[in-house]
């Protein structure tokens, strides 16, 4: 749900959203942007352009039907772009827009931290397990 905020004399209204609230849509492109394959499709776009099967290679595990949803969900929201180059075989390169990069340095941060500290994570799963007879 959006709400207006008062604006100057002249000047549209800007909208305050509430991702906290269900029916705001910045609550639904935070579901979006949590999806693993999403942010991983980020984080692996970041250092710069990728064709698909090099995405594909990077990202252990995603079938090409997550990969292709990520992907154009990610061209939808105006993250990155798709550049399909006429050849045989056609190739088709995707890069990240200026959204998207500023989008990559949260994300990027994020894959970093998990893969900083996932030890310590791990030792507290164990702990509460333990702990609760898990």
């Amino acid at each position: 749900m959006t709400t207006s905020v008062e604006a100057p004399h002249g000047e549209h209204p800007t909208l305050a959203y509430d991702a906290f609230r269900c029916g705001c849509p910045t609550n639904q492109l935070l579901g979006r942007l949590s999806d693993k394959w999403v942010s991983l499709v980020v984080a692996a776009l970041a250092p710069g352009t990728l064709r698909y099967s090099d995405l594909a290679r990077t990202l252990a595990g995603v079938s090409p039907k997550m990969l292709t949803q990520a992907l154009r969900s990610l061209e939808r929201d105006g993250i990155l772009t798709r550049t399909v180059t006429p050849s045989v075989p056609v190739r088709v390169d995707y890069a990240l827009t200026p959204l998207g990069e500023n989008l990559a340095l949260l994300l990027t941060a994020v894959k970093t931290w998990a893969e900083t500290h996932f030890d310590e994570v791990l030792a507290a799963r164990e702990r509460y397990d333990t702990q609760n007879d898990i």
